[in-house]
């Protein structure tokens, strides 16, 4: 079904007299919104948060998604996901549109795929299911077909979904995922094509490209590829955030490597507290004496870990949870580990922290212009040899206590 060129005549759409206003390949225009009955609508499998929802359901039924071509069963499964991420954001939307109606046209294609509108859709549809009136959805159709206009109409989508304002902030774990899919896996976009249509520096999505790419490494690690609604479960943003600036203190790709697999096993056995908070103790010992002889302890721990992990398609965050995070031999492991190595790290920075200063107070003298010298008046000229003496003075105690 086409719905410009067949919903009229058939009655399954009909004209209103709004519009909406959408910039598509750079060119700004307004659309007609149209009512379209609910039942030639489904949900877009390419949105990322839909996307990171359907890994899930794969790994519950033998790698196979829901199929679009059978909408209703699809829509119903979909739908689910929607409502068990946020039913208070649900139940206030359908809240609302049974007060005031639908607010705010979505966007969809001819063949009836949502572009815009996914939680406005959900909603109507559970209202349509006790009163008639709510059976049509008000969207802008777009003369477009993914398979023919996949690249367009991802970038509309970014733009709606992320570029606009009052915007509701998708977890950010579905944004990597899809950074992932669009930027690294089917290269749709580069990050430059990425940037514009979320309204954010090349830098940021650099940043986010990082992440995604760590996401990705991680679920390998765990023996889950691809299932990214573990990372959703897991939480494992903010830890990911730390690592990627850990990385950066790394003098060799192999360091990184050794790094990438503490913090991951650190993540999946997820010692007790705060995890954010327990990663950052790494930063105190990676780049300090101590960070081979740590990452060699951590390495042998590691691999304890990875040889108890099921098969990729028994792997799910209920064995996380049931199994591998209630393993105290895991947890006390890692635990006692950093514990050690973080009071050896602080014990030699406490034992260092003179040097550091003397060091510090040397590359301030050095960096002094004296040309600057000659053109001090008298006054500065007294201050500057007054200050010279308190040096030179406590330079003589500190040369006294030495052994």
């Amino acid at each position: 079904m086409h719905l410009l060129k067949d919903g009229l005549e058939k009655h399954i759409i009909f004209e209103t007299n709004l519009t909406r206003k959408l910039t598509i390949d750079g060119i700004t225009q307004t659309y007609p919104v149209y009512k379209i009955k609910l039942d030639q609508l489904y949900f877009n499998d390419q949105n990322d948060r839909i996307a990171t929802w359907i890994s899930q359901y794969r790994s519950q039924h033998n790698g196979c998604a829901p199929d679009p071509t059978d909408r209703e069963n699809y829509n119903n499964i979909i739908e689910q996901f929607i409502v068990e991420s946020n039913p208070d954001a649900i139940r206030k939307t359908k809240n609302n549109i049974k007060m005031t109606d639908q607010r705010e046209p979505g966007v969809v294609l001819s063949d009836g795929r949502i572009i815009d509108g996914n939680r406005r859709f959900t909603c109507l549809r559970q209202l349509a299911a006790t009163e008639e009136r709510f059976g049509y959805f008000e969207a802008v159709i777009l003369d477009r077909s993914i398979e023919n206009n996949s690249k367009q109409i991802k970038i509309l989508e970014l733009s709606i979904q992320h570029g606009e304002e009052s915007k509701v902030d998708y977890d950010p774990i579905e944004r990597l995922v899809g950074i992932y899919t669009d930027i690294l896996s089917t290269n749709l976009l580069s990050v430059s094509e990425y940037a514009r249509s979320t309204n954010e520096t090349e830098n940021e999505v650099k940043k986010r490209v990082e992440l995604a790419q760590l996401m990705v490494e991680f679920l390998e690690f765990i023996n889950a590829p691809e299932q990214f609604y573990i990372a959703r479960e897991l939480t494992i943003y903010s830890t990911l955030e730390e690592l990627q600036k850990l990385l950066h203190k790394c003098r060799t790709e192999d360091e990184k490597e050794e790094l990438k697999n503490s913090v991951f096993t650190n993540i999946l056995v997820r010692p007790a507290g705060d995890m954010a908070r327990f990663i950052r103790g790494f930063k105190n010992i990676i780049g300090s004496d101590y960070q081979s002889d740590f990452l060699n302890e951590q390495h042998e721990i590691a691999a304890q870990v990875i040889d108890t992990l099921p098969s990729a398609q028994k792997m799910n965050t209920d064995v996380i949870r049931d199994t591998i995070r209630t393993n105290e031999e895991f947890t006390d492991s890692l635990e006692r580990s950093m514990d050690k190595y973080l009071a050896r790290s602080k014990k030699t920075e406490t034992r260092n922290r003179p040097i550091q200063l003397v060091e510090k107070a040397t590359n301030f003298l050095e960096s002094i212009d004296t040309n600057i010298l000659l053109k001090l008046n008298d006054s500065e000229l007294k201050r500057m040899h007054h200050q010279l003496d308190l040096l030179e003075q406590t330079l003589a105690e500190v040369k006294e206590n030495l052994p």
